[in-house]
């Protein structure tokens, strides 16, 4: 039985323009905080664009070698089926499948190369990471270079607040939602130090005032909160830069000390969406940074 080698080629480009798409959305919405050029470009293309390189060799040794490149799909399978095995059950499937199903189609599609499917295994997720990645890639690169890592004075027409200085108050690392809280709790007056007994001087931002204190490019983004609904607005998106961003930090979201229910609360991304995350959930990217009432 012999299968048509466009039947998996076309599988496997869809299949690495996805991870095209996801890897350059990632690699500018979570990465790129390292300090030079080269380091960010490192990461890109280690961490965020690996999957889709991998896709395209695989493509590539496929139409080549058939043979081979059933092997590797099967390898494959194996592979994705250890490193994703402390993931959901669900992801593990998807992924292994889809290698073991294109490792079969590819066994049965004969020895033949074409040359159309290597143009365009090379091509068409190549353009796809340039055409979604010059905006985001304009967006990172206007961001100011100086970083003011002292407490920040926030005004807005409601309420004023004074946001912890780089330190424990604003670590570089995630914590969970009840651990940040309680670092605020215990934060001395000047933002420096953890005391051994809770002064309450510092406490985590609500939701409303993570929202309305959003900058970009030291303006303010006119942010809005409609608790009903559990949606923020803006009159121009935010960015992850100063006075309250640090764009050398992996940290893209705060936990806000707004309760959705008693598992989960809300926290904000520097591009200001907000969202429901479980308290218990620590990871390198959530963190926060503390709040204090202040006048100016």
């Amino acid at each position: 039985m012999k299968i048509n080698r466009w039947i998996p080629a076309s599988i496997s480009i869809l299949a690495t323009c996805l991870w095209a798409y996801w890897g350059i959305i990632e690699n500018f919405h979570e990465g790129w905080y390292l300090p030079t050029l080269a380091e960010n470009l490192g990461l890109m293309f280690v961490q965020y664009l690996s999957p889709m390189l991998v896709f395209i060799l695989l493509t590539i040794v496929s139409n080549v070698r058939a043979k081979i490149g059933a092997f590797l799909h099967f390898g494959a399978a194996l592979f994705s089926a250890w490193f994703f095995r402390g993931g959901s059950g669900g992801t593990v499937m998807l992924v292994a499948s889809l290698f073991s199903i294109l490792g079969a189609l590819y066994w049965f599609s004969g020895t033949r190369k074409n040359r159309t499917i290597l143009l365009l295994a090379l091509i068409l997720p190549l353009s796809t990471a340039a055409a979604f990645g010059i905006a985001p890639l304009l967006r990172v690169l206007d961001r100011s270079r100086d970083v003011d890592l002292s407490a920040q004075y926030i005004p807005t027409d409601d309420f004023a607040l004074l946001w912890a200085p780089s330190g424990p108050g604003w670590p570089k690392t995630g914590e969970n939602w009840h651990a940040a809280a309680r670092v605020c709790r215990y934060l001395n007056a000047d933002g420096t130090q953890i005391e051994s007994t809770g002064s309450n001087i510092w406490r985590l931002p609500e939701v409303e005032e993570a929202v309305l204190s959003m900058r970009c490019r030291g303006k303010a983004c006119g942010g809005s909160w409609d608790d009903a609904n559990g949606k923020a607005a803006y009159d121009h998106l935010p960015d992850k830069d100063m006075p309250l961003w640090d764009i050398y930090s992996p940290v893209i979201y705060w936990w806000t000390s707004s309760e959705v229910d008693g598992e989960s609360a809300y926290m904000i991304a520097y591009d200001g969406r907000v969202w429901p995350r479980k308290k218990s959930t620590a990871q390198t990217y959530l963190g926060f940074r503390c709040v204090r009432d202040a006048v100016e």
